[in-house]
């Protein structure tokens, strides 16, 4: 089984309405959005017929993250606008049961505590099944000072709940308000700063069945891990790479030499397929003829991973890690 467990939702037309009425209205008046059944079906079936195309037996689909308008005010748009991709997701998943796993967007607003998500967190998995969240390090969007590290505190409500959920969160930032910084470029070094953040911290000791999956390869930071290592020896502190293990990584990374790497450096039973695709990565490279995210060669391809290594890679090890997959009348 080929298990896809980083892609989000194609998004019907109807939503982008509700999203522009949202947006210009502030949410004040709420109009609930109209999407028929036709609209949802038709978008979840272009999701599957790339996968056909590829050869993806089941894809987690979540939230679009740049479209997550975390720091758009007031919170009330978030909120609303979460609600619904969520809907979306769920309806999805509800028409193609087997194709599909459901994975929450949270309400995340600027420099919040995430209490504020656990309802609906609690209400997604509790209710409507689904397996894992997203969580967004810096809802801010890069517009003011962003919430402390992932390493910190401030957390601590949303990893008690995900935690007491036996569900993990994709760590996936979103929208960037920065003419630095793309949504793209926020993604690596979100990733970079979160993965960073939680080394230095006790997170896994106070949280010891934590489930985190750092998406593209882990940002800069399975490629930097020399720098760290040094750090680290210079402190006397817990090796570097050992604590590395403590976190799961995603393949949207697009580049064979790269996914080689990130393999190699973490160990197979961190790394979860992913491919994001539709997305970013399904340009067409000009060398192969593919799209970027048909992953699923480049994997097959690679020559030191034994069969037993890419099952785990497609499916044994995100089978592990969510917990939930399982949960589906139409699973074995």
């Amino acid at each position: 089984m080929i298990i896809d467990s980083h892609a989000h939702v194609v998004i019907p037309k109807e939503s982008y309405k509700y999203m522009a009425e949202l947006v210009s209205n502030r949410g004040n008046p709420t109009m609930p959005p109209n999407v028929p059944d036709e609209s949802v079906r038709a978008a979840g079936q272009q999701i599957v017929d790339i996968m056909d195309r590829v050869g993806t037996d089941i894809q987690f689909l979540s939230p679009r993250p740049y479209m997550q308008m975390h720091s758009i005010k007031p919170s009330i748009v978030t909120s609303l606008w979460t609600k619904h991709m969520n809907d979306v997701v769920y309806r999805t998943v509800q028409m193609f049961p087997d194709r599909f796993r459901a994975v929450a967007g949270l309400p995340q607003y600027r420099d919040a505590s995430p209490e504020n998500c656990l309802a609906e967190l609690e209400f997604r998995v509790k209710e409507q099944g689904f397996i894992g969240c997203l969580l967004n390090p810096d809802p801010t969007e890069g517009d003011g000072a962003p919430p402390p590290g992932l390493g910190d505190r401030f957390w601590d409500p949303l990893y008690a709940k995900l935690v007491e959920l036996d569900i993990p969160a994709l760590i996936h930032s979103a929208g960037s308000c920065s003419p630095r910084e793309s949504y793209t470029l926020k993604f690596i070094n979100e990733e970079s700063i979160g993965i960073i953040s939680l080394m230095e911290s006790d997170t896994f000791d106070r949280f010891q069945n934590l489930k985190l999956i750092f998406p593209h390869g882990g940002g800069s930071i399975p490629y930097q891990m020399g720098r760290f290592r040094a750090w680290n020896i210079f402190r006397g502190r817990e090796p570097f790479e050992e604590k590395l293990k403590k976190i799961h990584f995603d393949t949207t990374n697009y580049d064979k030499d790269s996914l080689e790497f990130l393999i190699r450096k973490v160990g197979v039973a961190n790394v979860l397929f992913a491919t994001e695709n539709p997305g970013t990565g399904s340009a067409i490279d000009p060398n192969t003829g593919r799209q970027l995210d048909d992953l699923k060669p480049v994997i097959e391809a690679m020559e030191f991973l034994t069969e037993e290594d890419r099952r785990n890679l497609f499916e044994c090890n995100c089978a592990r890690l969510y917990t939930h997959f399982k949960n589906y009348k139409n699973d074995e």
